[in-house]
C-alpha cells in the first residue's frame, strides 16, 4: 500500500479521549461489570418530546430530500431570532450556516480562515478538536494557559503576549469544556478589542451558552455582530439533549460563510431537513425545561465538587457552566500512577469509574468528570473513587 496522506497522519489516533474511554468502559460492561459512566459529555435525559415529534412529522410529510447547503429558511430564521434574543443583534441570513454538530463547525471555521503556517491561539486545557483541526490544516498553535487559580478563565493579557504577525485566529470557549469555566464579560470585551485592533479572527465556541449556574452568558461576537472577524458556534446538542442528532450552526461574516459552503456542498451537501425541522421546534418551543434541568445539574455539581475536594491530595474548582468537573489530581501521582492517563485507567479497572484523563485536553495534572448522570451514580462513584485512591 502506498503512503497515506501526510495531513491525515497529523491527527493522532483517539486512544484515550472520551469516545475511546467509552469503548473501553462498554467492553467491561459487556463482560458483566457495573460501570459508572462519567466520560461522555451528554445529558442523561432524552430529547424533549416536541422536538422528536417535529422530526417524525417532517419525515412523514416528505422532508427527506436535498435542501439548501446553508440550511432551510425556517431554521435559519429561528436562528436569527435566537441570536437576537440571546446576543442582542440580528445576523443576516447570509451569515448563517447549519452544520451537523459542533465538531464539524469547528473544522469548517478553521478551514475557512487558516493557511499552513498561520498561528492560532487557544486555551490550555481545551476541547481537543481545536488542536486536531489545526494540525490537519498545517497551522501552528500557541497555548494560553487557563490557570486553576483564575478558575480556568482566559486572561486577555496572556493572549496579548502570544500574538505575533502570524496570528490569524483566537479561539474562545465559554462556558468551557473541559473545565466549566465562564469567561467574564469584561475579559471577553478586551479580547475582542485586541482582535479588532490587530485584525485577527475570533472563533467563539458557545455550545454551552444556555448551561450556566450563576453567571450570565456574554458573546464577544456582539462587538462586530459577526460581520467582520468573529465566527460564532452554537447548537442543539447540550441544552436540548440532542447530541446524537448532530445539529449546530455557525454565524460568521458572509465571505467566511461562502467559503465554508463551498466545502460543504462537495462533502456532506446539507444537513437533513427533518433534523433541521427538529431544530426549529427546539428553538421556538418551550424553553422552561432547560432551567429545570440546570437546577438538577447544579445539585449534582455541588455534590461532586464537595466530594472531590474531600479526597486527600485532590482539589476541584467549582465550575460555573456546562456539566464538567476538572479536579487537580496530580497529588495522587506516584511510581505506579505517573500521570492522568494512568490514574484514569486505574480508576476504570479498580473502581469501575470511567472518566477522561486531562492530557486529552492538554493538561496532565487533571481529569475530566462529566456529571451528566444520576445523583445515585455520583454518590456511588465518589465512594468507589475514595476507596480506590486510598490504596495508592
Amino acid at each position: 500500500m502506498k503512503k497515506l496522506a501526510d495531513a491525515i497522519s497529523r491527527i493522532p489516533p483517539d486512544e484515550c479521549g472520551p469516545f475511546a474511554v467509552l469503548n473501553k468502559a462498554t467492553a467491561l460492561q459487556r463482560s458483566g461489570k457495573k460501570i459508572f459512566h462519567f466520560e461522555i459529555g451528554q445529558p442523561d435525559y432524552n430529547s424533549p418530546d416536541h422536538i422528536s415529534q417535529a422530526a417524525i412529522e417532517a419525515i412523514q410529510d416528505g422532508f427527506t430530500r436535498y435542501v439548501s447547503t446553508s440550511g432551510i429558511l425556517e431554521f435559519k430564521e429561528a436562528i436569527q431570532d435566537e441570536i437576537e434574543t440571546t446576543r442582542g443583534y440580528r445576523p443576516g441570513l447570509d451569515q448563517i450556516l447549519v452544520v451537523p454538530g459542533g465538531n464539524t463547525g469547528i473544522f469548517l471555521a478553521l478551514a475557512a480562515v487558516l493557511n499552513p503556517g498561520d498561528e492560532i491561539i487557544y486555551p490550555n486545557p481545551s476541547f481537543p478538536t481545536y488542536a486536531l483541526s489545526a494540525h490537519y490544516l498545517g497551522a501552528t498553535h500557541k497555548f494560553v494557559h487557563a490557570k486553576e487559580e483564575n478558575e480556568f478563565r482566559l486572561s486577555p493579557g496572556d493572549i496579548l503576549e502570544q500574538i505575533t504577525d502570524k496570528t490569524k485566529l483566537i479561539i474562545i470557549n465559554s462556558p468551557q469544556n473541559p473545565t466549566g469555566a465562564v469567561t467574564k464579560k469584561k475579559e471577553l470585551e478586551e479580547i475582542a478589542e485586541v482582535a479588532a485592533e490587530k485584525d485577527i479572527f475570533i472563533f467563539t465556541d458557545e455550545i454551552y451558552s444556555k448551561m450556566l449556574y450563576d453567571e450570565t452568558h456574554y458573546s464577544c461576537s456582539v462587538l462586530d455582530e459577526a460581520k467582520e472577524r468573529t465566527i460564532l458556534l452554537d447548537g442543539m446538542a447540550k441544552a436540548y439533549a440532542m447530541t446524537g442528532w448532530r445539529l449546530g450552526y455557525l454565524v460568521a461574516p458572509p465571505p467566511v460563510i461562502d467559503k465554508m459552503c463551498q466545502f460543504v456542498v462537495s462533502s456532506y451537501s446539507c444537513v437533513p431537513p427533518f433534523i433541521q425541522k427538529a431544530g426549529v421546534a427546539a428553538l421556538k418551543g418551550d424553553q422552561s425545561f432547560i432551567k429545570t434541568n440546570m437546577e438538577v445539574f447544579r445539585k449534582r455539581r455541588d455534590i461532586i465538587v464537595k466530594g472531590l475536594n474531600s479526597l486527600p491530595k485532590v482539589s476541584c474548582v467549582t465550575p460555573q457552566g456546562a456539566f464538567y468537573a476538572f479536579p487537580n489530581v496530580s497529588g495522587l501521582y506516584n511510581d505506579k500512577i505517573k500521570g492522568s492517563n494512568d490514574l484514569a485507567l486505574y480508576l476504570l479497572e479498580e473502581a469501575k469509574v470511567a472518566l477522561v484523563h486531562g492530557e486529552a485536553f492538554g493538561d496532565d495534572e487533571f481529569v475530566r468528570i462529566s456529571y451528566a448522570t444520576s445523583m445515585a451514580d455520583i454518590e456511588k462513584a465518589l465512594t468507589r473513587i475514595r476507596e480506590a485512591v486510598s490504596k495508592l
